[in-house]
């Protein structure tokens, strides 16, 4: 069974002292690709994730500015954005959106941010990750306006099915993690049945929300596999099918252009 950790914070703090652990727990569970996302602690650092990346053929990187970080952007950090997007290891643009719940950027300095972000996905042809938290009307308002055919993912999806529609009528995919596998989660489990199987992504947010049977723990890749087979049973497949179909969504949105064998040898695509 071949996965993909589509969004994951390796650079974390949690994984300090032991991500060589991490990395080979992943292996062993078919975790071939992670997507590390380049948001870290904020401007100024933007490539701590290129610079992972540059030193594991499995992992991937993204950059941009989380919402909560929206204050601490200046014309400086987009130029930096511009630059930096089109690093070769760099995939996407993300993660960026709104968030509200902690309002740690206020409203209208977040907006800005993401609507400047969405600008320099654009031009740089890259698919954007959002973050969207009690703020999902405005969220999806701005991309309706703004990002409508483009492509993306709406990480973590933790939604209805309706808000589920709305994001693939967008043209989006959807992004499930460990919240899939918990018990009062059954919105969330609707939303994944109901979305179209090319549409659907596996993800941990590690070290954050880990599935069940590690809930409480801190999350990490490997854990990619009881999502799988959560994700199998909620579409009543099995979970190889499961694991084929949303690597193989990975690789088209994110990976179109690689060539076999460049970086763990799995794409389908070419140069």
């Amino acid at each position: 069974m071949i996965l993909v950790d589509s969004h994951c914070h390796l650079d974390h703090e949690q994984f300090a002292s032991d991500l060589g652990e991490v990395l080979a727990r992943a292996a062993d569970a078919g975790v071939e690709r992670m997507l590390v996302i380049g948001t870290g602690d904020g401007p100024p650092e933007l490539d701590r994730a290129i610079v992972m990346a540059a030193g594991y053929p499995q992992v991937l990187a993204t950059v941009g500015v989380h919402p909560h970080d929206a204050s601490k952007a200046s014309a400086k950090t987009f130029d930096d954005l511009r630059a930096l997007v089109r690093e070769p290891k760099v995939v996407a643009l993300g993660e960026i959106g709104l968030d509200f719940h902690y309002n740690f950027s206020p409203p209208e300095v977040q907006r800005e941010v993401f609507l400047e972000q969405l600008r320099i996905a654009r031009d740089a042809g890259k698919p954007v990750i959002i973050h969207t938290r009690e703020a999902w009307t405005e969220t999806m308002d701005v991309l309706r306006e703004h990002w409508r055919g483009g492509a993306g993912i709406v990480h973590c999806f933790t939604g209805t099915a309706e808000q589920a529609l709305e994001a693939l009528d967008l043209g989006f995919h959807l992004g499930f993690g460990g919240v899939l596998t918990f018990p009062k989660s059954e919105s969330v489990r609707e939303a994944a049945r109901i979305t179209p199987e090319d549409r659907l992504l596996l993800e941990t947010d590690a070290p954050y929300l880990a599935p069940v049977p590690h809930r409480g723990k801190r999350n990490e890749p490997a854990y990619t596999a009881h999502t799988a087979r959560k994700l199998a049973e909620v579409r009543g497949v099995d979970a190889e099918r499961i694991a084929s179909t949303t690597t193989a969504n990975f690789e088209r949105l994110c990976l179109p252009a690689l060539k076999t064998n460049e970086y763990t040898g799995s794409s389908h695509g070419t140069r």
